[in-house]
């Protein structure tokens, strides 16, 4: 699947991050370039320490990288240095994260861990758990809205955890390892899902996987070996 004329979303230009100094040096990324458009699904492939979730997390705002410029949605927010000093309206308004693990508040039903975000945004309490509802029902995990993460089983917590990354309507999804904790259907409706509101949403994904049962879900397949990012071979394009 083609660019072509896509609204960019997420641009990376020359970022580099390293950690420690001197010999202990690490180069975490490399002058890393990477383009998504609005509509596209990326995955990010790569063996541990190759700087996979070092980049998701530059991409989010949560870590800060050491050079380069980054944009997002048409907005540089760092260019050598941090330009958007709201970071976290940032993050709430147009990035949804999706971890590895499911990151459910405790003491907070499904359906209140998803509503949780839209609260924090505004949003009354009624619309907020009626979106956070529909939501859950898109995922099938709806009959599971009043359980506590306690009483989940690791898919649907991972699913419910997928619906608060969506509450918002975020235009950039950032995913870790998003189906890790799903058999092979389920990790197929969660893609199809993502990839649908890629494209109903005008939203793009980006995630970092092993999960080879997906692969084909993807537009692109990058690959990042010692901080560098390369595409894949017989990534479609």
């Amino acid at each position: 699947m083609g660019q072509g004329a896509r609204e960019t979303l997420v641009e990376t230009a020359a970022i580099s991050k390293h950690f420690g100094e001197g010999e202990t040096r690490v180069d975490a990324l490399r002058e890393v370039s990477l383009t998504v458009g609005a509509g596209e699904v990326v995955a990010l492939l790569g063996p541990s320490g190759s700087g996979k979730t070092t980049l998701l997390n530059v991409i989010g705002c949560i870590l800060e990288p050491d050079g380069g410029r980054l944009r997002l949605d048409g907005e540089t927010v760092y260019d050598d240095r941090w330009l958007r000093q709201d970071l976290r309206r940032l993050r709430l308004d147009k990035i949804g994260f999706i971890f590895q693990f499911h990151n459910l508040l405790p003491f907070l039903d499904a359906t209140d861990n998803v509503a949780l975000v839209l609260r924090l945004a505004g949003r009354e309490r009624t619309a907020a758990r009626g979106r956070a509802t529909e939501l859950l029902d898109y995922l099938e995990v709806g009959n599971r809205k009043d359980s506590m993460p306690a009483n989940l089983s690791g898919g649907e917590a991972q699913r419910v955890a997928i619906a608060r990354a969506l509450a918002n309507s975020p235009r950039i999804i950032l995913a870790d390892e998003p189906t890790a904790a799903l058999d092979s259907r389920r990790a197929g409706i969660v893609m199809d899902l993502l990839r649908k509101l890629a494209a109903e949403q005008d939203a793009c994904i980006i995630a970092v996987t092993h999960d080879e049962k997906i692969y084909d879900r993807f537009d692109r397949i990058f690959h990042l070996r010692d901080g560098r990012l390369e595409p894949r071979e017989g990534a479609s394009t």
